[in-house]
């Protein structure tokens, strides 16, 4: 099941740009409206690739820096594509000290990837997070809306086949 992390190629289509450019005419002249169409684009094409930064910066009329500095200083940005499974372990303290590093190290080794990074065929992403918030059923992960607790490093592969 493992495979190797790499980048993965732009393919954003017309119709995601036009639909970007429509929101950024829209709301352009508005004051405070860069983040928000930040998070439109990324809504749009589920991360902020360098192209349609640009798009960003282009319909702004501001230094393609100026949108990337925002999107590197917030955490809610990414700048890489997720993927179609979304994989949360949650690294807080109840977490931590109930072993949830044995736990993102599996993980990490059935997928051949590390945290933050996107298996190459662009299934899972594995993100060590801060608390969940469920401390009660530490160590914790969620997979998507899924949320799997009281883990061992011995669940992981049987959760990871169901998806």
């Amino acid at each position: 099941m493992a495979v190797k992390s790499v980048a993965i190629p732009f393919a954003g289509t017309q119709a995601q740009e036009q639909q970007l450019r429509e929101y950024i005419e829209e709301y352009k002249e508005t004051q405070g409206a860069l983040i928000p169409i930040m998070q439109k684009a990324q809504a749009i094409y589920g991360y902020l690739p360098i192209e349609v930064q640009a798009v960003i910066a282009d319909g702004f009329d501001i230094p393609l820096e100026e949108v990337y500095g925002v999107a590197t200083f917030y955490a809610q940005f990414t700048l890489k594509p997720k993927g179609e499974h979304r994989i949360a372990v949650c690294m807080g303290t109840a977490c931590y000290v109930k072993g949830a590093g044995a736990i993102l190290e599996k993980i990490s080794e059935i997928l051949g990837i590390s945290n933050g990074e996107t298996t190459q065929d662009g299934k899972f992403t594995l993100d060590g997070v801060r608390c969940i918030g469920a401390c009660g059923l530490a160590p914790v992960m969620l997979i998507d809306d899924d949320v799997y607790g009281s883990l061992t490093p011995g669940d992981v592969e049987g959760i990871l086949k169901k998806y």
